[in-house]
């Protein structure tokens, strides 16, 4: 796990992120937010954690993804009064008793909890098979840039709000919750055998989605939902969606 906590700071910092983000920044009053920045044309960009931090919020990331979303945000920034600035914190996680200080991982209470600080790290938990468990997807793994977050199970983690208003991708976005129905996404099927991650799953001759992370006799997949039915295969693995 390689994380990059930023600190964002000024006078404009909630309002500045509040026009930006999938999820209502008002809930840091009652702790972590989980949220995305999209693209105007609604798909993800980059996941990641808000988190009170006196006047300041930090925003915790992949580091795979900092610079980019540092590049982005500074670029919506214009002449508002904030200021983003990288931190030497790290993050330790763990679902055993919570510690002091720490907050609770907001996506699924499975995920235990996340603190901030000099060390980082976990408590051995199988983090792959929580989040199988709970169809949870991963940056860079079920969360790409051709994502549609309600796809993958955005409302579901959390991660979205829907009365907020207006931010980056809100109109794709709402447009999918209340005027259409969902015929792709993630979803957890049983799988015999193995398969590796990005390998295509096929529902006889028609292709019906794409296998990702397995744990624990499960995997999570993204399916279209009109063939996910029956016996599938990755590769040759053999997979039923789990209802």
């Amino acid at each position: 796990m390689s994380r990059t906590i930023f600190r964002i700071t000024g006078a404009d910092a909630r309002h500045f992120l509040q026009g930006l983000v999938t999820n209502d920044v008002e809930r840091l009053s009652q702790g972590a937010v989980y949220a995305a920045l999209l693209t105007p044309q609604g798909k993800y960009m980059a996941d990641f954690f808000l988190v009170p931090d006196g006047d300041a919020v930090l925003l915790d990331v992949d580091s795979a993804l900092a610079p980019m979303l540092a590049q982005r945000l500074n670029m919506y920034k214009l002449r508002a009064d904030v200021t983003i600035e990288e931190t030497g914190l790290q993050v330790k996680r763990g679902t055993g008793p919570t510690p002091d200080g720490a907050f609770a991982d907001p996506r699924d209470p499975a995920l235990g909890w996340r603190l901030y600080g000099d060390e980082g790290g976990d408590d051995g938990s199988d983090w792959d098979a929580i989040r199988v468990a709970q169809c949870i997807p991963e940056t860079g793994i079920e969360l790409t840039p051709d994502t549609y977050i309600l796809e993958a199970g955005f409302e579901q983690l959390h991660g979205v709000d829907f009365r907020k208003g207006c931010y980056v991708g809100q109109e794709v976005t709402a447009r999918m919750k209340h005027k259409t129905e969902l015929r792709k996404g993630l979803r957890v099927v049983e799988i015999e055998g193995e398969a590796a991650p990005g390998t295509p799953i096929m529902a006889g001759e028609k292709e019906a989605g794409t296998l990702y992370t397995s744990a624990g006799g499960q995997a999570i997949a993204y399916l279209r939902f009109d063939r996910a039915s029956g016996e599938m295969v990755a590769g040759k693995a053999r997979l039923h969606l789990v209802e």
